[in-house]
């Protein structure tokens, strides 16, 4: 099934936004946008295939140029750890799982390392401090995975992290000078699929994305932790609010890439990947999670995400573009879907978003496959590259 011939009013429209996003990333004053609500929802590509429901599928995205662009030099390469490019905070860490920013400011940070299990404190033209290692194990794509902050961060500096040991994944709750104490432990750990994945929603529980363990079937078993996306509260107990009383919010996850969750609307998105695709989900608590709503061909790599502005932003560890789309009523998009190039910082898995919801932290895995540079890995700080407006009303 073909999307219906465009009007001519949003051809429009979608070459304005082109150019628009092409000068902010050049570093213009002008501010892009979406079109509006009114201009309905986008539909994308349908495959054609045996499974029961069609995915949505990329339908050829537009593309503005990144930074470095015409107009603007690309920064030089870097000297062993200095690197000029000014977008970036921290340099020379091994690869960059998770990211949070620091409640109150946007220049400071936390980097999770996946296979060395530290947590790391990042700030442009400040060395790297070391907040915690873990003792983790990163077999089967493993280790320190995610990271999430304290809702009341401000007041007792605790960090939770999931992360693999020998025996499960688990979620640990770390306090300033203290080791490691277990939140919820027993989520089943496998050959692959161990990676999972951290949020706090809006009433301060925790959000657990949990990879299913190398067993599909297991994400399906309501009595095992697998595959699931878990609400809990910061001591492990099913959150209030939970559908029958549960831990698990949703099931049916593979691999978990990143948890966003939209801070006008409090909807939940997530990252996932399955041996054909990887997919963009919408959680529904209590919902199966049904169709995708929106799907990439296998190994792109689907990572971390942020929504900024009414639009949700894909970073990808394949090194493809970053995927920008708006999100209508209801987990619809609206306008055209853009690719946002990054060629220069290479693979990606982490995103997180700042505390003032201007900008976006990305953080690299390029010694994990990729052309690792001599400053790799970075953790780079962005604007939103589209602009305000769009999306949320």
């Amino acid at each position: 099934m073909r999307p219906p011939v465009p009007d001519p009013a949003d051809v429009r429209r979608h070459a304005i936004s082109i150019l628009l996003a092409a000068a902010l990333l050049c570093g213009c004053s002008v501010t892009p946008t979406f079109p509006d609500r009114g201009a309905g929802p986008f539909h994308a590509k349908l495959e054609i295939g045996s499974q029961t429901e069609p995915r949505p599928e990329i339908p050829g995205p537009s593309r503005p140029p990144g930074p470095g662009g015409p107009g603007r030099p690309p920064p030089g390469p870097p000297r062993g750890c200095t690197d000029p490019d000014q977008q970036v905070v921290a340099t020379c860490l091994e690869p960059i799982s998770a990211l949070v920013v620091l409640p109150g400011s946007a220049s400071v940070g936390l980097a999770a390392e996946r296979t060395t299990g530290r947590i790391l404190q990042v700030q442009r033209q400040r060395p790297n401090q070391e907040v915690a290692a873990l003792a983790v194990d990163p077999a089967g794509d493993g280790g320190l995975t995610g990271l999430a902050l304290s809702p009341s961060y401000a007041e007792d500096e605790l960090i939770y992290a999931y992360i693999t040991t020998p025996v499960d994944n688990r979620v640990v709750r770390i306090a300033p000078g203290d080791m490691p104490k277990p939140v919820l432990v027993g989520i089943p750990r496998g050959p692959t699929g161990n990676a999972g994945a951290l949020a706090v929603d809006s009433h301060g529980m925790l959000l657990v994305a949990t990879g299913n363990a190398g067993n599909p079937a297991a994400a399906e078993d309501p009595h095992s932790l697998a595959g699931k996306v878990l609400r809990i509260d910061t001591f492990g107990h099913p959150a209030p609010g939970n559908p029958a009383g549960s831990k698990v919010l949703v099931s049916g996850l593979d691999m978990p890439g990143g948890l966003c969750i939209d801070r006008l609307t409090n909807e939940l998105w997530i990252t996932d990947r399955e041996p054909d695709h990887d997919l963009l989900r919408r959680v529904r608590p209590g919902r199966p999670l049904g169709p995708a709503s929106w799907t990439w061909p296998s190994g792109t790599g689907a990572a971390g995400c942020v929504i900024m502005m009414g639009r949700i932003q894909v970073a990808f560890t394949s090194g493809a573009p970053m995927f920008v789309l708006g999100i209508g009523p209801d987990g619809t998009f609206i306008g055209p879907p853009l690719e946002i190039p990054l060629e220069r910082y290479g693979r990606i898995s982490a995103a997180a978003l700042s505390s003032d919801g201007r900008t976006m932290w990305l953080g690299t895995v390029n010694k994990t496959g990729g052309k690792p540079i001599s400053s790799d890995e970075r953790v780079f700080v962005l604007p939103d590259p589209v602009g305000p407006g769009g999306g949320q009303d």
